[in-house]
């Protein structure tokens, strides 16, 4: 169990759905809002700004991708939002995780896999902290979806800040091969190797025009990030 209760915002516009949801986790010990909507789900987090939001895609009036985005610009800390959604391609991920989004959770999900996820999203997502982090001379503004080093902004496709967030979460420890993999193509990874693209454009935008590198392999283990500061 987590070490305290948390506030938990549930969006969902299904009513069965929602409710149960919010049964589930009152039962495990956790303050929950819920809405119905994106505009009751804005209203709400003002009020009570929760600990972490359950988010469905597929809202009668806003987008859920737009309303992650909203939300995070409410927010003066860093919220998790775990998306619930019927929606399982690639590309439908990669633009939620630029909206903000920590993790992906498809529908229909099991009632044990709901409560795990939000037990590692607790233990990962450094709840309270802000929005940006720095490693060294490396910023990494979370809710801008943008990184500088040295005051130079990286040029980084979605997939490859994804994986600069992922390894950033676990500093100064390696996240391996495998768990970036899990975490970035939940459902259906690419075949062959999907990392080796990613790895690479995040090399060359992180790494290549400094003097000193701060992406490391680790070897027999996997990646970290490394400060370039002493």
């Amino acid at each position: 169990m987590n070490p305290r209760p948390l506030r938990i915002l549930v969006v969902e516009d299904h009513d069965t759905l929602r409710a149960q949801i919010v049964a589930l986790l009152r039962r495990a010990g956790h303050y929950v809002d819920e809405a119905n909507d994106g505009r009751l789900a804005l209203a709400v987090a003002r009020a009570e700004p929760p600990d972490i939001v359950l988010l469905d895609l597929g809202l009668p009036d806003i987008d859920g991708t737009d309303l992650c985005a909203k939300i995070r610009a409410l927010m003066p800390h860093r919220v998790p939002v775990l998306m619930l959604t019927a929606r399982d391609t690639l590309r439908e991920k990669l633009v939620g995780f630029e909206a903000g989004a920590d993790d992906y959770l498809v529908k229909p999900f099991a009632s044990e896999e709901l409560l795990a996820r939000i037990q590692a999203l607790t233990r990962r997502a450094q709840l309270g902290q802000a929005y940006v982090q720095a490693i060294g001379s490396l910023t990494i503004d979370r809710r801008a979806s943008e990184a500088h080093r040295n005051g130079v902004r990286l040029s980084l496709a979605p997939t490859a800040f994804a994986v600069l967030c992922l390894l950033a979460d676990a500093y100064p420890k390696a996240r391996t091969r495998s768990d970036l993999v899990r975490r970035l193509w939940p459902e259906n990874a690419p075949e062959s190797d999907p990392l080796r693209t990613h790895l690479y454009q995040l090399r060359q935008a992180l790494d290549k025009p400094f003097a000193t590198p701060m992406l490391k392999t680790v070897h027999g283990v996997g990646f970290r990030l490394e400060s370039d500061e002493s």
